[in-house]
């Protein structure tokens, strides 16, 4: 599949005036390379340290039947992290709202539709499935199995970017902490994004003080959700050495659409985990 050819996320819709439409526009999805933020941490196209994916859920989707009856349902998209491309979120938004008139057969058809578009923009196979409201899917959402961080007794003063605060040592252990306080910014609008980041992993002790401190120093840091999960695996791995490790943000929904990246060590002969192991990756899936 040949991707399209991405553009710098300042000539998006992203902070401008945009007319919404009502009929069938795939030409409004906006793809934005991966590698140029990816390069900015050591990373190459041909040797990613991790697997995963970002998890997409839609909560405004909406289309006409062949009789013209609104049929109104939720969306999960999964964009491989492979893939070269990312989707910017407003292009997305903005996409989906032009089905709001289309006539369209059924879901399959929906849903085919979808997923050839965005796997287009993506560059990769982009996963969707359609869940009609008429079938009442559930969309709860609870804490991972760990332990939060947000009731650590510490000062904190770093609001930008601190990845040296990050340290490990002491005994082996396999554990998720987790914390409601990730909030990072768009680089384009400026507007604030908010998370909840898990971090399951094989390995020496990580210093739960200092993760917490890394985590609250992305506050005034201005990146993609995709970038920054990415960034804090990456600066995990490098300055906690664990064997095995996950990160995972779950992120508020802002135009009826969030998104949520996964990034995961590849499964290893030998290991004691994998890339999605003792069920994580089940879980960022409920």
């Amino acid at each position: 599949m040949k991707p399209p050819t991405p553009l710098d996320a300042t000539h998006s819709t992203l902070g401008k005036q945009a007319d919404y439409r009502d009929a069938y526009a795939p030409e409004l999805l906006f793809p934005i390379a991966r590698q140029g933020k990816r390069s900015e941490i050591g990373l190459r196209a041909d040797a990613l340290p991790f697997i995963g994916e970002d998890l997409w859920n839609a909560y405004e989707l909406s289309w006409l039947d062949l009789r013209g009856k609104p049929v109104v349902a939720l969306a999960r998209f999964r964009v491989p992290a492979s893939s070269p491309n990312l989707i910017e979120s407003k292009s997305l938004k903005l996409y989906l709202n032009a089905f709001n008139q289309e006539r369209l057969p059924g879901l399959d058809a929906v849903r085919a539709t979808i997923e050839n578009d965005l796997s287009n923009a993506a560059g990769e196979t982009v996963t969707v499935e359609i869940l009609p409201l008429s079938a009442r899917p559930e969309r709860c959402f609870v804490d991972p199995e760990g332990f939060c961080l947000d009731a650590l007794d510490i000062d904190i003063d770093a609001y930008r970017l601190c990845p040296d605060v990050l340290r490990a040592g002491g005994a082996r252990v396999t554990e998720t902490l987790y914390s409601h306080l990730l909030k990072s910014n768009c680089p384009v609008t400026g507007q604030p994004d908010w998370g909840m980041l898990a971090v399951r992993y094989t390995g020496p002790a990580i210093d739960r003080a200092g993760l917490l401190r890394y985590v609250v120093s992305f506050r005034q840091h201005s990146e993609f959700h995709e970038h920054c999960v990415e960034r804090i695996f990456c600066d995990i791995l490098e300055r906690c050495g664990p064997t095995d490790l996950a990160v995972w943000a779950r992120y508020t929904r802002r135009g009826g659409l969030d998104i949520n990246p996964f990034r995961s060590t590849p499964p290893k002969e030998g290991s004691e985990g994998n890339g999605g192991w003792n069920g994580f990756d089940n879980e960022i899936r409920q």
